[in-house]
């Protein structure tokens, strides 16, 4: 009886959980801004915008994403594109770009300097190279609609904005894959909750790989990517200075405007965020633990319970997998991946798991993270200053 008691306490928590969960993602996201609210407007003398693409072994994505840039409409721009140590075509793809009349800037980066993760340094070569008093900050593989520049560009002089995000819409295919999309985009949305990022009183900070963009001169102001130089979330830590240096950012759904192929099969994502999640948890066996236990009451325990023989703790968990599903099916719908990956909604909580456990393990025993045929030693990346431990300073002061 008292197993059977703590079992229907379980239940009632995982249903609780995952409404109040759902609840709060559904109204922050629905208080966000939407870059369709702001115009393509003609700006009298717009400033100048430098685009930094970091391509380290993009021949498959860089044609398509540079083309999207090469095609906006904004009257005032630079594109500057950092090949990073590509073994690959990537070097000939731009080669025949640029034969072919494309005008961007190329720099070539043939070794990588200690203390720095590629990419990081890749980002800060494009950003000390840039002429732009704004910078846009973005990747290889990124699709743009033409007029994306020229909205964003408007809307962070409208808002008096120092650092501007957008969400992308994801197109990778696949119903698994985007199942896992969705579980692990839920996660990051609820954590850092960027509906709240443009209040300066929040403690919410927020940075978007697929488009950060910030003014040059703040991004000098906070140290730009010298101070992430080691952090594998590099996007996201941009975001944090930006908060914590008092300046004003703002986070808004592009997803008419910025498209994301956002890997293209299950184990590319699980290979591609074995250098991330372990980071996400500063390193942390305890954070990743909690976050462990949060994944197997909200998505675990409504599994299990639905076979329970005990009336109560089955209807409980038979509300939470509704629950589940239908706010999977609606964030599938609103962010571009399948309708019908709901489904796989009962597959990826073991999933999460095992890529959190994964990172975990394979992070400390390889005392360190491998990524793009380079290793960075534990001790390294434990020198940053960490995301999760920031949100908590911030809320504790």
């Amino acid at each position: 009886m008292i197993v059977q008691n703590i079992f229907v306490g379980l239940a009632a928590l995982a249903l609780i959980v995952n409404l109040w969960v759902t609840i709060e993602l559904a109204l922050g996201i629905g208080k966000m801004k939407n870059l369709n609210m702001f115009l393509p407007e003609t700006l009298d003398d717009p400033p100048k915008v430098s685009v930094i693409v970091p391509a380290c072994n993009e021949e498959k994505t860089i044609k398509e994403g540079l083309l999207s840039l090469l095609a906006q409409n904004y009257p005032n721009l630079e594109i500057i594109v950092v090949n990073d140590r590509s073994t690959d075509q990537t070097q000939k793809v731009l080669l025949q770009l640029r034969e072919e009349g494309a005008d961007f800037i190329l720099h070539t980066i043939a070794s990588l300097p200690s203390g720095w993760l590629g990419k990081n340094h890749a980002m800060y070569v494009g950003a000390s190279a840039a002429q732009g008093d704004i910078l846009l900050f973005t990747d290889a593989d990124v699709i743009m609609e033409k007029t994306t520049l020229s909205r964003a560009v408007y809307a962070m002089l409208t808002d008096q904005l120092d650092h501007l995000a957008l969400m992308f819409k994801n197109i990778a295919r696949g119903q698994l894959l985007n199942a896992m999309i969705m579980e692990v985009g839920g996660g990051l949305l609820y954590v850092f909750k960027p509906w709240k990022v443009s209040d300066p009183k929040s403690n919410n900070f927020v940075g978007v790989g697929a488009f950060n963009m910030i003014r040059k001169e703040v991004y000098e102001n906070i140290g730009g990517y010298e101070q992430v130089k080691m952090h594998p979330i590099d996007d996201i830590m941009l975001g944090r200075l930006v908060k914590e240096n008092g300046y004003q950012q703002d986070c808004f759904i592009g997803s008419d405007f910025v498209t994301v192929p956002w890997y293209d099969s299950p184990r590319a994502m699980v290979q591609g965020l074995m250098k991330n999640i372990f980071s996400l948890y500063d390193f942390r066996l305890s954070y990743a633990f909690v976050s462990i236990v949060a994944v197997i009451l909200t998505g675990i325990v409504p599994l299990v319970g639905i076979f329970s023989s005990n009336i109560l703790a089955r209807n409980f968990c038979l509300l939470a997998l509704a629950i589940r599903f239908l706010s999977f099916a609606y964030g599938a719908r609103a962010t571009g991946g399948g309708i019908y990956s709901f489904p796989f909604a009962l597959l990826t909580p073991f999933l999460s798991i095992f890529m959190t456990g994964r990172a975990a393990v394979m992070t400390i025993w390889n005392n360190g993270i491998e990524w793009r045929g380079t290793h960075y030693s534990l001790e390294e990346l434990r020198q940053n200053t960490w995301i999760l431990s920031a949100l908590k300073r911030r809320r504790e002061g």
